[in-house]
């Protein structure tokens, strides 16, 4: 029997309260966590009880609306902001009781960060900026410019670095943005809103290069939106908050197929199914005797990229994985129900969508 890994973030009942009063009402009940007096002393609960886990390589995407708790749980778990109760470990390590080199340390050489604002410094190069991190941390000038050359490389952003920021377009500048943070060779990437500010069509541009370089690196990711179709396009699992609570956490399938709680079905009504299905989690077995099509699709096709294809082909499709392997079929039967029927009709494997 295999050992679970050990995973990269645990949170335990982490609580972040703002209020003047909080320490207050926390003293007096000898540091337990009792929301409805924190809220009738005027306190406002950030963060409520969030518990989750995190393992090496997947995507957690913290979804909700403006005041929702998102980003102040980022900020709790990268401790920008110090949380109120509850337990944060990092690989194991205690976070929260770390001293302040132990935590400097861990932010210098296990997080990268990129926030909505770029923060770029306008008299620096695009060289300049992405190698900077890496000189705070004492790297030499001839190390660090090589490295920053390999990130431009990276992002796409060849042929740029002597510009200066003023220079690039908004999503130029989030690539810049990007590779700085990269530069130190995060385990940890955090992101918080990266993409909001820019028009839809960069940022769906954005999106694109972002899935490129996790299919490059495979980093264990952190990523903040208010933005639910950003979030089922990138994430492998969805925390979706209210009033500082995690509502629901899920699969991208199995949070649009079976919500939690009326607030996460309003998200969801308006998403198609074959958006977020892949051919693994709808395909069936193969019994050998049927003939199959010359086509193939992966796996890990989402099914509205694929749909058209299988509906053309009279005998149906073989599903195999990245070895080329035969792991199932597609039929035309499958795909009807899928696009214009019942899925509660169908045996659906929604515990594999996403799974890193």
């Amino acid at each position: 029997m295999s050992t679970p890994t050990q995973p990269v973030i645990k949170c335990e009942s982490v609580y972040k309260v703002f209020g003047e009063h909080a320490d207050k009402v926390l003293r007096k009940a000898d540091g337990a966590i009792d929301t409805a007096s924190l809220i009738e002393a005027g306190c406002v609960i950030g963060v409520n009880n969030a518990s989750f886990e995190v393992h090496k390589g997947e995507m957690l995407v913290i979804m909700g609306l403006s005041g929702s708790g998102k980003s102040t749980l980022l900020r709790c778990i990268s401790r920008l902001i110090e949380s109120t109760a509850g337990n944060i470990f990092i690989d194991g390590e205690d976070l929260l009781n770390m001293d302040d080199k132990a935590l400097i340390n861990i932010r210098r050489n296990k997080m990268g960060m990129v926030f909505q604002s770029f923060a770029l410094l306008p008299h620096k190069t695009v060289l300049e900026n992405i190698a900077l991190p890496l000189q705070v941390k004492g790297i030499s000038t001839k190390d660090s410019m090589e490295r920053a050359m390999a990130m431009i490389k990276l992002v796409e952003l060849t042929g740029n670095e002597n510009a200066f920021p003023r220079q690039l377009s908004g999503g130029q500048q989030q690539r810049v943005g990007i590779a700085r943070s990269l530069a130190v060779e995060p385990e940890l990437w955090f992101l918080d809103e990266p993409f909001s500010a820019l028009d839809p069509l960069i940022r769906k541009e954005m999106q694109d290069e972002f899935l490129r370089l996790q299919s490059v690196l495979h980093k264990t990711i952190l990523f903040v939106t208010h933005d639910f179709d950003e979030a089922i396009r990138l994430a492998d699992r969805i925390a979706i908050m209210k009033d500082g609570i995690i509502e629901q956490i899920d699969t991208p399938a199995n949070i649009v197929l079976n919500p939690a709680t009326e607030y996460i079905a309003k998200f969801t009504r308006g998403v198609r199914r074959e958006r977020v299905l892949t051919c693994k989690t709808i395909m069936q077995e193969d019994d050998g005797h049927t003939p199959l099509s010359d086509l193939t699709v992966s796996q890990d096709d989402v099914i509205e990229t694929i749909a058209e294809g299988v509906l053309s082909e009279q005998n149906p499709v073989a599903v195999v994985d990245d070895q080329g392997k035969k792991v199932g079929i597609l039929t035309n039967q499958i795909m009807v129900k899928i696009l214009f029927g019942d899925t509660s009709e169908l045996s659906i494997n929604t515990n594999t969508v996403g799974q890193a």
